[in-house]
């Protein structure tokens, strides 16, 4: 081989060098991650986005411990095989945290220039209204278009019927009221559980239909404890022999130690209470949340893929929508007060 030949050679070889280190940079890559609280479901979005991803020849990269993974470069590659036999597990295997360093511009800006350096052109932030306002923020700042699907065992985030996590954490909470009201009525006792929902209703108010609790008390709402102690007396009246009453946690309605403290000193009745907590949010997610979370995250790819600008993947009226970031309402999911006047109708 003479000079010239070995010197086209060379060229040859440092170009398909270049090449291949261009084609890092600049594949079809996404992001995504898990932040805030975890919900049941989190990980059939996970499944559902990459399998999506996969299939329309994206790569992704896992982003771990939510935004925090953003900011310090902990990313890992999620390839068809690492999503099998995960949709039925809780939680989240991407993990999970609360970062409050990427409500800083510094933090935002940190995080975008670690996804450009890994040649990621979109991003899909799963979590509830303070990941929402997080992934709106970054979008905002950033030439990054975002997606964002709600998971949130509370129910509130808005423009969305239902979020990933809510039909679980219900139906745990049934299932334990259930069990309650057998020893109530067995001991003529009256039963305060408190459920999850420390700043929305929509956990007490559903279980509280679906258990036949005589009284809800839920953050939105003001409530009476005469009032209460009326209806208790009236339903005794009537011949029921226990009660069950269900208290959203948190200081805005005191919680269901203090409210039973303050009824069973006034009625003089005997009182159990019972504090669920984060059973809630643990566990197999139901075939709702399964289908729901899968829905929304071949959604969000698809999105993607079409050059959709930032918005939020919701469900509404049983439809998968998409609505941009700037269409989103600042306030959470209204809150339907009817359906208190529904549990006391029922309770007679």
């Amino acid at each position: 081989m003479d000079e010239t030949d070995k010197s086209n050679g060379a060229n040859k070889n440092t170009q398909a060098a270049d090449a291949a280190r261009r084609g890092t940079r600049t594949a079809r890559r996404i992001a995504l991650l898990t932040a805030g609280g975890d919900a049941p479901g989190m990980n059939a979005g996970i499944r559902a986005v990459v399998r999506t991803a996969v299939g329309a020849g994206l790569e992704v990269l896992g982003a771990q411990r939510g935004f925090e993974g953003l900011i310090y470069g902990n990313f890992e590659p999620l390839p068809n095989r690492s999503v099998s036999n995960i949709l039925q597990h809780g939680g989240t295997i991407l993990e999970t945290s609360r970062t409050p360093e990427f409500g800083t511009e510094a933090g935002r800006t940190r995080s975008a220039e670690n996804l450009r350096y890994r040649g990621v052109r979109g991003l899909i932030v799963m979590g509830g209204d303070g990941s929402l306002a997080a992934a709106r923020a970054f979008a905002n700042d950033t030439a990054m278009r975002v997606m964002f699907i709600p998971a949130t065992i509370d129910n509130d985030v808005p423009n969305t019927d239902f979020s990933i996590g809510f039909d679980t954490a219900v139906n745990t909470a049934l299932q334990a009221i259930d069990r309650i009201r057998d020893t109530a009525f067995a001991n003529d006792r009256l039963f305060f559980v408190e459920v999850m929902g420390r700043d929305s209703g929509f956990i007490a108010l559903s279980v509280a239909i679906g258990g036949g609790a005589e009284v809800v008390i839920v953050p939105e709402i003001p409530f009476d404890l005469e009032d209460m102690c009326r209806r208790i007396e009236e339903s005794q009246l009537r011949g029921k022999r226990s009660s069950i009453i269900v208290v959203s946690e948190g200081p805005r309605t005191g919680g269901a130690i203090s409210i039973a403290n303050s009824i069973t000193e006034r009625l003089g009745m005997q009182s159990r209470v019972v504090v669920l907590g984060h059973i809630q949010r643990g566990g197999a997610p139901t075939a709702r949340d399964r289908l729901l979370a899968s829905r929304m995250g071949a959604a969000a790819v698809q999105a993607l893929i079409n050059d959709k600008p930032s918005s939020l993947i919701g469900e509404v009226g049983g439809r998968i929508v998409e609505v941009p970031f700037e269409e989103v309402a600042k306030g959470p999911q209204p809150f339907d007060s009817e359906l208190i006047d529904l549990v006391h109708l029922l309770s007679i």
